[in-house]
């Protein structure tokens, strides 16, 4: 993989901390919610938004 610009590296950090709040808010409502199905649906969505922050930040191991 080719170094990342500074550009670059500010927008990966950027996104990494959108998924992370989207993890925390879809966990808070999947603890949140009553309705099963709907429980289930936001803690999907949040194991979700942490797979795609943990793949971004291979990104930055490399």
């Amino acid at each position: 993989m080719t170094d990342l610009n500074q550009i670059e590296l500010q927008n990966l950090k950027h996104l990494i901390g959108m998924h992370e709040t989207a993890y925390q808010k879809l966990n808070t409502f999947s603890s949140q919610a009553v309705d099963p199905e709907i429980k289930q649906t936001f803690a999907k969505a949040a194991q979700d938004s942490l797979n795609t922050k943990q793949k971004l930040m291979g990104f930055l191991e490399q």
